[in-house]
C-alpha cells in the first residue's frame, strides 16, 4: 500500500503540473503543426520533458567522422534491453561502420546505479569518444556529467527518456500520450466499467512515470474504472509475474483487466495463467511472447499498443545522433514519437502461428513505421540523409 500512495502522490503532483505547462518555445514552433498538436500538447505532455531549443542547433563533431561512441546504459537485466543490444551489435554498429561513419561503440552498463552511469560516463569522455548515448535514466542524475561532456565538446543523447540538462538530445514516444493510449483501450476494453491494476515500470524513471501520468488521464475520464491497486513491475517480466502473484493472493477481489508497461506483459500473463483467474485483458505491448499467446487466442484482447519496441526505438536515437554529429541542428531538445497500435488483423498477418509464448524476443514495426528519414527530416534545421554523408565534407576545427 506504501508504494501505491507514492506511485499516487507522485501522478498527482505530475498531473497538476501538466495543468499549468505551457509550451512556448520557438524550437517547437517551428515544428508542422500536426506535430505541435498531436505531441507537444501541453495537456499530453510531461511538464519536466525539455522542449526548449536545442543546444546543438549550430554544433558539428569537432572530430570527422569515423566516429568513437560511447554507449553509457543503465541496465542490463530485462528483454528489453537485450533487444536494444541486438539491434546495436547486430544491425546497427556493421551497417555505420561499413558506412565509414563509425569506427567503435564503447558499452559500459550501470545495473541502476546513477554514481556508476556518471562515473562511466565520465571515462567515456576522457576516452575520447565523439558522442555518449544513455538510456532510460534518472531525469536529473547525470545533468552534471551532461555538462561536462558538453564542456568537451561530446553530445549526450538519452534514448528512451529524457534527461532535464539543456546540453542533452532526448528521444521517444511521447510517453504521457502512449500511458493515455494504454488507458483509454483499456477502459473500451473493459465496456467502461471494472477494476484494474496498474503495474508501472521502474518509478523515478522519466519513461515510466510518464507513462504512469497519461494511464491516470485517461481512467480519471473513466470514473467507472476502478484502480484496485498500483505496483511496479520494474520493466521485467520475472518482477511483474512475482508482484502481480503476490497483489492477487492478498486481493481476491473482482479483477478486470490489467494496465501494464511494456517489457512485462509476458509476467503478467502468467501471473494469470498460474492464479487460476480468470484470462482478464492486459495491455500488450511488443513482447513476443504476450504477441503470440494473443496469436492462439485471437479474441482474447482487441489490439496492442507498441510504445517502444527496443530496437527502432534506439535506432531512432542512433540516427539522430549521426544527424547531430552531422551538422544537421535539431531544432528542439525532445524528439518525440508516437507510439504504434496493431489490429487483430494486422497481428495475424504479422505473428506466425507456429510463434512461441515462452519467447523473449520482441515484435518491431521497424524504423520506418516508428521514426523515418522523412518523419526525423521535421525536427532539423538541415536535414540531410544521414547515410550519405561524405567525411571528407566534414569542416576542420
Amino acid at each position: 500500500m506504501a508504494c501505491y500512495n507514492a506511485a499516487m502522490l507522485r501522478t498527482m503532483a505530475l498531473a497538476a503540473s501538466l495543468a499549468i505547462a505551457g509550451h512556448a518555445f520557438a524550437g517547437v514552433d517551428e515544428l508542422p503543426e500536426t506535430i505541435q498538436k498531436e505531441l507537444y500538447n501541453k495537456d499530453m505532455l510531461d511538464p519536466n520533458q525539455p522542449i526548449g531549443d536545442s543546444a546543438y542547433r549550430d554544433f558539428v563533431a569537432k572530430n570527422p567522422p569515423p566516429w568513437k561512441i560511447g554507449y553509457a546504459s543503465s541496465y542490463a537485466g530485462n528483454t528489453w534491453r537485450a533487444g536494444v543490444m541486438d539491434r546495436l551489435q547486430n544491425t546497427i554498429i556493421p551497417k555505420w561502420k561499413e558506412l565509414g561513419l563509425i569506427s567503435d561503440v564503447i558499452v559500459t552498463q550501470s545495473n541502476l546505479n546513477d554514481s556508476t552511469q556518471i562515473q562511466q560516463m565520465r571515462q567515456l569522455v576522457d576516452q575520447g569518444v565523439d558522442a555518449v548515448i544513455v538510456c532510460c535514466s534518472n531525469p536529473t542524475a547525470l545533468n552534471q556529467t551532461v555538462e561536462y561532456a558538453h564542456s568537451k565538446g561530446v553530445p549526450v543523447f538519452s534514448a528512451t527518456g529524457y534527461l532535464t540538462s539543456p546540453y542533452s538530445v532526448n528521444s521517444s514516444a511521447n510517453f504521457v500520450v502512449g500511458g493515455n493510449m494504454l488507458g483509454e483501450w483499456m477502459a473500451k476494453e473493459v465496456g467502461g466499467k471494472g477494476n484494474v491494476l496498474v503495474v508501472e515500470g521502474i518509478p523515478g524513471t522519466s519513461a515510466s512515470d510518464s507513462q504512469n501520468v497519461g494511464i491516470q488521464a485517461a481512467l480519471s475520464r473513466n470514473p467507472d474504472v476502478t484502480v484496485a491497486g498500483q505496483i511496479a513491475g520494474m520493466w521485467t517480466d520475472q518482477v511483474a509475474q512475482a508482484e502481480i502473484q503476490k497483489w492477487m493472493a492478498t486481493n481476491p477481489g473482482d479483477l478486470s483487466g490489467i494496465i501494464i508497461q511494456s517489457a512485462s506483459e509476458l509476467g503478467a500473463l502468467r501471473a494469470l495463467q498460474q492464479s487460476g483467474r480468470d484470462m482478464v485483458p492486459i495491455t500488450i505491448g511488443s513482447e513476443m511472447g504476450a504477441l503470440c499467446y494473443w496469436r492462439h487466442n485471437p479474441d482474447y484482447v482487441s489490439g496492442a499498443i507498441h510504445a517502444w519496441p527496443p530496437g527502432d526505438d534506439f535506432e531512432m536515437a542512433w540516427n539522430i545522433m549521426m544527424r547531430t554529429l552531422q551538422g544537421q541542428g535539431p531544432k528542439i531538445q525532445s524528439i518525440l514519437a508516437k507510439p504504434v497500435t496493431m489490429n487483430k488483423e494486422e497481428m495475424l498477418a504479422s505473428i506466425p502461428e507456429d510463434c512461441s509464448e515462452d519467447s523473449d524476443g520482441w515484435y518491431h514495426p521497424g524504423i520506418e513505421k516508428w521514426a523515418s528519414a522523412a518523419y526525423l527530416d521535421q525536427f532539423f534545421l538541415h536535414p540531410a540523409d544521414p547515410e550519405k554523408y561524405d567525411p571528407k565534407s566534414h569542416p576542420k576545427q
